[in-house]
Order: C-alpha cells, then sequence, then structure tokens
C-alpha cells in the first residue's frame, strides 16, 4: 500500500513510500526510489490508523481467507 507524499515521505530522499508488511505493533515501510527500510508505529502518518495501517491489515485478512 503506497503512502501519499502529503502525509510521508522517504527520510533519505524524499520519494515515495510503500507499506510492504504490518503486525499488531509495527508496519514496514520501504522507499519505492531508493530502498530504505524503516519500521514505524500504526500511526506514523498522523491518520489514527485510519488511512494506512487498518486497510493495509484488512487486504491481508482477505488474502488469507
Amino acid at each position: 500500500m503506497r503512502i501519499r507524499k502529503v502525509d510521508g515521505v522517504c527520510r533519505q530522499c524524499g520519494g515515495e513510500l510503500e507499506i510492504i508488511d504490518a503486525d499488531d505493533a509495527t508496519m514496514d515501510v520501504e522507499c519505492l526510489d531508493c530502498g530504505d527500510l524503516c519500521v514505524l508505529e500504526p500511526d506514523a502518518f498522523g491518520d489514527g490508523c485510519v488511512d494506512y495501517y487498518i486497510p493495509f491489515m484488512a487486504s491481508r485478512a482477505e488474502c488469507h481467507d
């Protein structure tokens, strides 16, 4: 799931971010430009987990049904 640039960008190069994995406490995020990886809290983008974390986790649950 890609992160809108207005919500967050790569700390290294300013590139676009994508959530590549998550669990109940963290999200693994990768820069699509430079490949930098970081682990963030679910509300790292200040959205109350509504725009990114919950939809990402829901899409993973659908894949496992």
